[in-house]
Parts: structure tokens; C-alpha cells; sequence
């Protein structure tokens, strides 16, 4: 009983602010599961991601209702992130636990200090129009975006909490798209490729079923507040949350290897 409550209120948690963020809930999901409930790292990273794809899908489809996800940017990515998936998943078979904390640990502490250092973009920022890439000089973005997109799928795969948490800041300072937008971009294309990884990992036995349906039911709750409060926040205060939030779980996961 205690852990199905505590399992809610993490996914009700992870839900709303992964969804304001345009990340997913699997940075705060995974975490818990990793120091609270002990699970392995494969198990955590394979849960996480089936609990990702189920806040992504419920808070996009909020986004897409809002108008804010602009396709012709999202789909380069989900065609590089589906292949990355695999990737990621075969790197997760062969890295030892240990190692996998401490790379995991790293890489949210050093994207939370660039967060949190680095100064955020004025809110009028560009704003993303209708056939962004329709234009033959833009072929390249595109393929920056599949290139960016196969490294997010890998990552998305091997740490089990999606690639939103990379995403949204490349968006924002390489793409100079708003805050506001980047979530929303970010958010639908996780909603796809994490469906691939999702089902990789339940093919792979990499899931707790138990964490899923409760963190899952958390979550589908948790996205659609957070799709409703992401309207009124700042875009600044939207970086400043993620740049707490990854600095101090990679703390927690310091002192825990």
C-alpha cells in the first residue's frame, strides 16, 4: 500500500513537471526507482521509459490541442531517435551499474549547471512558422535534427528517461525557437520514440510492471495539470526548474554510488 501511494505521487510529480518542461517525467521516475525502491539499473532505465512514453503522449496531445507542436521540426528527430533506440538498449547490456550511475549522474549535473548558468533567451524569441523546412537552404537543419535525433534516442534508451532533458535546451539556444515551443516539440517527439524504446524493453523483460501501473496512472494525471500550468509559466522559470531539478538529482545520485 505504501509503495502504490508513493508510487502515484511520484508519477503524479514527474508527470506535471516533466510535461512543463518538455522532458518527460522520467529524470525525477527513474531516480526514485533507482534509490527508493532499488531496482536495477535496467529494470529503472526499461520502467522509466514505458512511463516516459505515457506522460509524453497524454501531455502532447494537450500541446497539439494548443497548437504549439510544429511537425515539420519534430519528425527529423523521431526518425534519428528510432534507430538511437537500439543503440541505446545494446549499450545498457554491456555497461556496468556503477559506471551507469556515474555517467548518468554527470551528465545531469553538467546540462543543469549550463542551465542554470547560461542566460535565457527573451521570451519574443522566434517564434517557429509553418514550412520551417521547406525551403532547400533548410535541408541541413533537417539533417542536424536527425543527427541530434540519433544521439537522443541512444541516450533516451541507456539512462530510460527520454532525451527531452537535451533537447529542449538545443532548441532554444542552437534553433533560437521559445521556450514554450521547445517543450511542445520536444515533448511529441519523445511521444514516438520512446514508444520504440518502451517496446524494446518490454521485449527484453526490462520492466516492473507493479511501478508502471501505478507511476503510469501518476503520470497520464500529472501531464495533463502540467499542460495547463505550462501556459502560465515564464520561459525563463521554465529553464530554472529543469536546471534545479537535474542538478539535484545528479547529486542524490553521486552520493549513492
Amino acid at each position: 500500500m505504501v509503495e502504490m501511494v508513493l508510487l502515484l505521487a511520484l508519477g503524479l510529480l514527474s508527470g506535471a513537471y516533466g510535461v512543463m518542461v518538455g522532458a518527460g517525467g522520467g529524470f525525477v521516475f527513474v531516480p526514485a526507482l533507482l534509490l527508493l525502491l532499488k531496482l536495477p539499473p535496467e529494470i529503472a532505465a526499461g520502467t522509466g521509459l514505458v512511463v516516459v512514453f505515457l506522460n509524453s503522449i497524454s501531455g502532447s496531445m494537450n500541446y497539439i490541442r494548443q497548437k504549439r507542436v510544429h511537425f515539420s521540426i519534430s519528425w527529423p528527430i523521431i526518425f534519428g531517435s528510432i534507430p538511437g533506440t537500439f543503440i541505446g538498449t545494446w549499450l545498457l547490456g554491456i555497461i556496468s551499474p556503477d559506471f551507469f550511475y556515474w555517467i548518468f549522474a554527470a551528465v545531469l549535473f553538467m546540462l543543469g549547471m549550463f542551465l542554470l548558468l547560461k542566460k535565457a533567451p527573451e521570451e519574443p524569441e522566434h517564434s517557429v512558422k509553418a514550412g520551417f523546412f521547406n525551403e532547400s537552404r533548410n535541408r541541413l537543419k533537417a539533417v542536424f535534427l536527425f543527427i541530434i535525433g540519433l544521439f537522443l534516442g541512444t541516450l533516451s534508451n541507456f539512462f530510460g528517461i527520454g532525451g527531452g532533458w537535451l533537447l529542449v535546451p538545443i532548441l532554444i539556444y542552437l534553433l533560437k525557437i521559445r521556450p514554450h515551443d521547445a517543450t511542445a516539440i520536444s515533448l511529441f517527439a519523445l511521444s514516438i520514440y520512446s514508444l520504440v524504446g518502451a517496446l524494446n524493453q518490454i521485449a527484453l523483460g526490462n520492466v516492473n510492471w507493479t511501478a508502471c501501473l501505478w507511476g503510469g496512472i501518476g503520470v497520464m494525471i500529472g501531464s495533463q495539470l502540467g499542460a495547463i500550468l505550462s501556459t502560465k509559466v515564464p520561459g525563463k522559470w521554465i529553464l530554472q526548474m529543469l536546471s534545479f531539478l537535474l542538478i539535484g538529482v545528479s547529486m542524490k545520485l553521486f552520493l549513492s554510488v
